[in-house]
């Protein structure tokens, strides 16, 4: 066969190690075989040796045999059959989630919207960024739009008061234009679109930058309860998140890592938040040195599990939407967190996670379940139900993975807001 027209993941590798076990089954030896990774006694789990997260030799093996098999494994994936994607784990997982799309690409957000699948799409600095400068006929006419609109609001035939100012609204129409042209393709709920991540420690200011594009997709003639206003979940953040909400503003909390952010923005009603469990376990790889663990034992799934537990207990009504994937046990495992959070309220998913789920056939459990998760909450309502600033910054202090994680998510983001910006201001000037 053609290797651009094959794709192997953890769903093919289990079915080959399914058939080497049976075959080395008739063997006049007896052998033992298995695929599932060997779980430690319980005390050894738990030690800070960097052994404490490790697989077994099969999972080794079959982590090796996987690499081998990617290497001439097709660089994109196509969608399987409209029958096979009925019983595919895409199909499971979103009977029990609801599904969204972490992608700027417009070709991919209607290719997958065309499934049924999924309901909602996400957007951030980086794939406005991407879609701004990647030369695209499509993209251009949005950067071209966006500077003329900008222009045309806020300078006249001498020129602009504030260049900078006019640049900025340029930014956020461009934000606009694509989030616009997102929902034309077929989806059918919410598409987030990011406030300016420089403004992360800036309440005021994200109002009104909040506002104004909420105003913008309302000319547009998009309802502002389609439209997701991200901010970063920071105290600033939270608080901003909290007077949008009032104003029938529907915020989505992002770079979340720990419980402190979620609980925090339950309490003051923010619709949405996509904790990261990926980058938790990043943080937790390197410190306590280890490099895979069972897909229970990821410190990114547990976090999430227990934000979820919490909503549930104290009958918070925001969605916990988590985002950012690592795969627990290494390459070749790369759905183990989205298939261990299974039953979240909401998952935004890359394109190529998506695709490794639509061309799985193996059954999906539900892993999540509301009244479950709230009966195995043990937390303490937060702050005594509603944490306050003094409380809030010393525990986020406290916190090293959510300090660090939050501080280097706010850097990447605002790096890619300044490459954009950089290319808007040179076509300005045009």
């Amino acid at each position: 066969l053609p290797t651009a027209t094959v794709q192997f993941n953890d769903c093919h590798l289990r079915r080959i190690m399914r058939s080497l076990a049976t075959m080395l089954a008739l063997l006049p030896c007896a052998v033992a075989f298995t695929t599932g990774p060997f779980r430690l006694p319980t005390a050894a789990r738990h030690t800070t040796s960097p052994a404490t997260c490790t697989s077994s030799l099969a999972l080794r093996s079959a982590q090796s045999a996987r690499l081998g098999l990617r290497m001439v494994a097709a660089a994109s994936a196509t969608l399987p059959s409209a029958d096979a994607l009925k019983t595919s784990q895409l199909a499971q997982l979103a009977s029990m989630t609801v599904l969204s799309i972490d992608t700027g690409d417009l070709d991919i957000v209607e290719q997958f919207a065309a499934t049924g699948y999924i309901t909602d799409a996400t957007t951030n600095p980086l794939f406005v960024s991407q879609a701004g400068l990647s030369g695209d006929p499509r993209y251009v006419a949005f950067v071209e739009e966006a500077i003329t609109y900008a222009k045309n609001k806020m300078c006249n035939k001498d020129g602009c008061d504030v260049v900078a100012d006019a640049i900025a609204l340029a930014m956020d129409r461009l934000a606009v234009n694509l989030g616009k042209n997102i929902l034309s393709l077929g989806i059918k709920g919410y598409v987030s679109t990011e406030v300016d991540p420089r403004l992360s420690f800036d309440m005021e200011e994200s109002l009104v930058r909040a506002r104004r594009i909420i105003q913008m997709y309302e000319d547009e003639g998009i309802k502002r309860e389609r439209v997701l206003i991200k901010l970063a979940a920071t105290w600033e953040g939270i608080a901003a998140a909290e007077v949008l909400e009032k104003e029938g503003i529907t915020c989505n909390l992002t770079l979340v890592f720990g419980t402190l952010q979620a609980k925090a923005c339950a309490q003051r009603k923010v619709r949405l938040i996509s904790p990261f469990p990926g980058r938790i376990l990043d943080w937790h790889k390197l410190d306590k040195k280890f490099d895979v663990c069972p897909p229970n034992e990821d410190q990114g799934v547990i976090a999430c599990a227990e934000m979820y537990g919490y909503f549930r207990k104290y009958e918070h009504d925001t969605i916990c939407m988590p985002a950012s994937w690592r795969p627990s046990r290494g390459p070749g495992f790369e759905l183990d967190e989205i298939r261990e959070l299974a039953g979240t309220d909401r998952m935004t998913i890359p394109p190529n996670l998506l695709t490794q789920l639509a061309n799985c056939q193996d059954p999906l459990p539900r892993k999540l379940e509301a009244k479950a998760a709230a009966t195995a909450c043990t937390a303490p309502p937060l702050g005594g139900g509603r944490v306050e600033e003094k409380e809030f910054r010393f525990l986020l202090n406290q916190d090293g993975c959510t300090t660090t994680k939050m501080a280097e998510g706010i850097r990447a983001f605002v790096s890619d807001t300044e490459k954009l910006e950089e290319a808007i201001r040179n076509k300005f000037m045009e």
